[in-house]
């Protein structure tokens, strides 16, 4: 509309203007009347589109101030229910989070040791060590571990990636073996896993804690490799010393058929698995009823379950149980018995007899197990009283249940699981252990304690001290001497401490040996080497003081 003024405007004015029409210079013109009102109809016009724009404008700036408002009140809303930033002026209770711990000095002189025992065995059956990521992508984990799933601690998505705290260290060495097209390893593995489980802080059951794992990938003959699996069970515990422990032992396989002859529909086996593994904790009237009301079995079912689930013992079970006319009708439950007797052979060529037992009980509700599964478990001791329940630093509350503390260490054949990760589906058998060290951690602390035995807590060998002022300088030429000859030493931190009090830390420290320092005795180029426990003292040459601190030390 305003170019369709404008030329008219244009073509108005050209009849009067001289420099539009060269034809009429000589004949100067007044604009008419009807060219002034074109000029004002169009300023007009072009004032009100610009006022329109502005209004146009202000009305934008106020949606965002708006916007602006309610972002800023909904930030505030966030940070008020507990959203990522905490106020300054917000207090909290300090403490760990629920089914986690501090371990002070002491404790943890006790669980290095443990673990240094472990690996140890580890060693001596050919283990060779890996690390996987503390998270996994969720894919990964989910599907694995059956009704346990709902406890595997799920992360904020951080960058396009879900992912999960890793719930064990079997899952990732089976992405590890896959990635890598790995067929045969022998590892271990020791690290912390993450399970949103009821935590019972007393009899070692955490949220974050320490697995050991020990697996054998690869294809082999039968039992072979699983009989040393359920060895190296044997003899970590028995190098802990930690009790009399029984190492139970069953097979999926049987387990699976005995399901099937028991009448058990096939896709009702994991779950009703699932519930047979609450026996080591649960009553059968407790297991039998979620069987029948939680898991819809039938209840002529459940009790043919029953007969079979109390049953326990050795080679002689296994001959009773082949000879079962149920059993026998079931491929998959005569497979797994000719596997447990094969097992129990090798297991009594390795002088096992007295340490393990074939238990229908045992399941492992662990989706991934497709053969043989074993757990050790402490034997109660009954003369330990039994314990009221406790209120913990944190807040959660546990059980302690009489002088026992169950699994300590758990394991079994899974040939599929590394298969699952594998493009092509290609499957890589695999057989595994895990030590329950949280719960050997808790027995031994338990230990210690009773005994009153305090641990030692640093690897000092001897204590540089003074007898007088002004001889910090010479304390730090002997301990650059014994440093440089790889002798672990130390000295006070403050440069002229008493020598009483020096003395006093080396006996409280456990410290085996001090070197006390005099101008007479440094004047002819000797020291006095002191033995803390006797008290005894003697003069050694500085030049010959490491080699006699070594020999002292070997004593």
């Amino acid at each position: 509309m305003l170019r369709s003024i404008g030329r008219q405007w244009r073509c108005s004015v050209a009849f009067q203007c001289p420099c539009l029409c060269p034809a009429r210079q000589q004949l100067p013109l007044a604009p008419s009347s009807e060219g002034r009102a074109i000029s004002t109809s169009v300023g007009q016009q072009l004032k009100a589109q610009q006022q329109q724009q502005l209004q146009e404008q202000q009305q934008q700036q106020q949606q965002m101030h708006k916007i602006d408002e309610e972002v800023s009140r909904l930030l505030a809303l966030k940070a008020k229910l507990g959203g990522d930033a905490t106020p300054a002026n917000q207090k909290f209770t300090l403490k760990t989070p629920k089914g986690t711990r501090d371990y002070a000095p002491q404790q943890m002189t006790l669980r290095q040791g443990v673990l240094d025992k472990i690996v140890q065995v580890f060693k001596r059956h050919g283990g060779e060590a890996i690390d996987t990521p503390v998270f996994e992508l969720k894919e990964v984990l989910t599907g694995k571990y059956g009704e346990d799933s709902k406890l595997i601690y799920d992360l904020k998505d951080q960058g396009g990636e879900i992912l999960s705290m890793r719930y064990d260290l079997t899952v990732p060495l089976a992405r590890y073996l896959a990635m890598n097209k790995i067929s045969s390893i022998k590892r271990y593995h020791i690290a912390k896993v993450y399970r949103r489980d009821n935590p019972a802080m007393t009899r070692g059951r955490y949220r974050e804690f320490y697995q050991c794992d020990f697996d054998i990938a690869g294809t082999y003959d039968p039992m072979l490799a699983d009989a040393e699996c359920v060895k190296i069970v044997a003899e970590v515990l028995d190098t802990l010393d930690i009790g009399d422990y029984v190492i139970k032992l069953n097979h999926r396989q049987l387990l699976d058929g005995m399901f099937e002859a028991c009448g058990v529909p096939a896709n009702n086996f994991r779950a009703i698995c699932s519930a047979v593994d609450k026996l080591d904790k649960s009553p059968w009237a407790d297991v039998r009823k979620e069987m029948v009301d939680e898991k819809g079995l039938d209840g002529a079912t459940a009790d043919k379950i029953g007969e079979y689930v109390r049953l326990s013992g050795g080679a002689e079970l296994v001959e009773q149980l082949l000879a079962d006319e149920k059993l026998k009708a079931v491929p998959n439950a005569v497979k797994g018995l000719e596997g447990m007797q094969l097992l129990l052979k090798y297991c009594s060529l390795f002088g096992l007899e007295e340490r393990i037992s074939f238990d229908l009980s045992l399941a492992r509700g662990l989706d991934y197990y497709t053969g043989v599964i074993y757990e050790g478990v402490l034997k109660a001791e009954p003369s330990a009283p039994a314990s009221p329940v406790k209120e913990l630093h944190n807040g959660d509350q546990a059980l302690e249940q009489s002088g026992t503390v169950g699994s300590v260490a758990g394991g079994g054949r899974y040939d599929n699981l590394v298969g699952m990760f594998d493009p092509r589906g290609k499957a890589v058998p695999c057989v595994g252990v895990s030590i329950g060290v949280e719960r050997i951690f808790s027995v031994l602390e338990a230990k210690f304690a009773a005994s009153k035995v305090k641990l030692r807590t640093n690897d000092v060998e001897v204590y540089v001290a003074s007898a007088h002022k002004g001889l910090h300088e010479q304390r730090l030429r002997v301990l650059n001497q014994l440093w440089n000859a790889g002798i672990k030493a130390e000295h006070s931190y403050k440069l002229n401490p008493k020598l009483l009090v020096q003395l006093q830390h080396c006996e409280e420290h456990q410290i085996p040996l001090a070197i006390v320092l005099g101008d007479a005795e440094l004047a002819q180029g000797i020291v006095k080497l002191r033995e803390v426990t006797t008290r005894q003292e003697s003069n050694v040459n500085l030049a010959d003081l490491p080699n006699e601190i070594r020999r002292r030390l070997q004593k």
